[in-house]
């Protein structure tokens, strides 16, 4: 995954929700049709992306869907 942009693409084309780049920053509840079930998916579609296990309870502590990119690359 090379950067925000590509993150977000991968969030509206395999979770399914019209996301743009003006989510990354704003809480997961204002996310469009966001819900616990879509987080689950992210998580699994991010550790087949980076090939690396995510911590659930820190992707759960994530405040927003930049939070949750910054955990999956490492940042």
């Amino acid at each position: 995954m090379n950067g925000t942009e590509e993150f977000v693409a991968m969030v509206r084309d395999e979770i399914g929700l019209p996301v743009g780049s003006e989510h990354l920053d704003v809480g997961l509840d204002q996310v469009p049709g966001w819900d616990s079930m879509h987080l689950l998916r992210l998580v699994v579609v991010l550790e087949r992306e980076t090939g690396r296990p995510l911590s659930l309870p820190d992707v759960l502590e994530a405040s927003n869907l930049g939070a949750i990119y910054r955990l999956a690359v490492g940042v």
